[in-house]
This record gives structure tokens, C-alpha cells and sequence, in this order.
């Protein structure tokens, strides 16, 4: 039997191109800077194609950011001219280089303001992620922590759960901040058993491992969960070790 609701429901215009929101931007108006989307970041990350930028503060930037992305910090009350200095040093003074920028979300000012700046002065290919960083996690991009951000969320954010990705019996000889084993080399079934916080999909889920690869095979099984806010650190377990101590 047909519901009302879908018979209510409007049919799609004809013709009308359907797209997800992979493929969805902000979709500004009279930025001299285009946008890409979602699923154009990721193919950029992947194959190398533009230097990412991320124009957040380092503090900002350490809590938490895209993978590979170079990052030039910036301050609300800081001039555009050191920026525009700073990515001309970036780029060796090649103006033509392909660059996009991302900040903390469609109303995050910066990306559109350092754009702006940037056409200006001649940079002739820049673009901006405008969904930024949350949107990028709410669609399961996996997020990077530097050594700074693992330190400062383990001293005050109390409700932040660790994972160990690391073999069963290196945690068994000690492993930190409480965390739990959920070994990489038994994925997925490892991650089916991890005591993760399922009366808050928000909280944090830091993650490390031996080594960059085991702490990113976690987040990318755990980006097709409804944890949204998962960070792993790219470092050794023994480059934690040593700045927890």
C-alpha cells in the first residue's frame, strides 16, 4: 500500500541532475574563489592535485585536521598582508599554484577572506573547502591530532575515550590514557567488541597505534559509524609514550 506521504511527494524536475551530499557545496555567491566539495577534497588528498590549506589557529589546528593538509595559522585580528606572504612563501612565489582552503564550517569567515586577499594579489587558482572541518567529519573524513591535541584533550575532556590499535599483547605490557585494545590486525571484528560511548555519538574517540597505519585503519573502519567526532594520531606509540611522560 502506498503511503500519503509518498504520494504527496513531488516528482524530481526532468532533466534534474541527482547528487549526494558528497557532491554538495555552500554554494556562495560573488566570492571570486570557487568551492569544491566533499568528495573533490578527497580525491585532492588523494592524489596530491593542490596544496590543502588549513588557515585555523595552531591550537585549533593541533585539536584536529584534514590528513596532509600544510597549515598556515591565522588570527582574527591579524593582517591579511603576512598571509598572502606566507602562502607566496609556500608556494616559491608561483602564483598559478592550485590551492584550497578550509576553516571551521560554512560560517567561517576566513577561508572567504583570505581568498579574497589572495585573487587579489594574483594568485589566479584558488578554491575553498567552505564545508570545513565539520562537515568533513560528520561525512566520516578521517581527522588527524597532533602530538599537542592528543595531550591537551586527555587533560580536559573528561568524557574522551582512547583506543589502543595496537596488538593484544603490546597493550597487555601497557598501553596509555586508559585506553582500550581494539587491535587493527582483527578488524572489523575487534571494533564490533570496543566499549564505545553509545549514549553520545559527539564525544571524542582518539586513537593511536605502533605506527600511522594501524591508527588509520581504526579511523577508517570507524568512519562508517555514527561517531562523527573520531581523531587518530599519525605518530609512533612511542612518540606519545615519551611526551606523556
Amino acid at each position: 500500500m502506498t503511503s500519503v506521504a509518498a504520494k504527496r511527494a513531488p516528482a524530481a524536475p526532468a532533466g534534474a541532475e541527482r547528487t549526494g551530499v558528497l557532491q554538495a557545496v555552500w554554494a556562495d555567491a560573488g566570492e571570486p574563489t570557487a568551492e569544491v566539495s566533499t568528495e573533490e577534497i578527497r580525491q585532492i588528498l588523494a592524489d596530491g592535485s593542490a596544496i590543502v590549506v588549513d588557515t585555523r589557529s595552531v591550537a585549533e589546528f593541533a585539536a584536529g585536521h584534514l590528513p596532509g593538509v600544510r597549515h598556515i595559522p591565522t588570527r582574527a585580528d591579524g593582517p591579511a598582508e603576512q598571509y598572502v606572504e606566507a602562502v607566496e612563501n609556500l608556494v616559491g612565489g608561483s602564483k598559478d599554484t592550485a590551492l584550497v582552503l578550509y576553516c571551521n564550517g560554512p560560517y567561517c569567515k576566513r577561508t572567504r577572506s583570505l581568498g579574497r586577499h589572495l585573487a587579489a594579489t594574483g594568485f589566479t587558482n584558488v578554491r575553498r573547502y567552505q564545508l570545513g572541518i565539520p562537515i568533513w567529519r560528520a561525512l566520516g573524513g578521517p581527522t588527524e591530532i597532533e602530538l599537542d591535541g592528543v595531550l591537551r584533550v586527555r587533560r580536559d575532556d573528561r568524557s574522551a575515550v582512547f583506543f589502543d590499535a595496537r596488538a593484544p599483547q603490546d597493550h597487555a605490557r601497557g598501553t596509555l590514557f586508559g585506553a582500550h585494545s581494539v587491535p587493527a590486525e582483527g578488524l572489523p571484528g575487534s571494533l564490533a567488541k570496543a566499549p564505545l560511548p553509545r549514549d553520545d555519538f559527539h564525544a571524542r574517540v582518539v586513537l593511536f597505534g605502533e605506527d600511522f597505519a594501524q591508527a588509520r585503519a581504526l579511523a577508517e573502519a570507524l568512519s562508517v559509524t555514527p561517531f562523527h567526532n573520531i581523531l587518530y594520531f599519525p605518530g609512533t606509540y612511542q612518540a606519545l609514550a615519551a611526551a606523556a611522560k
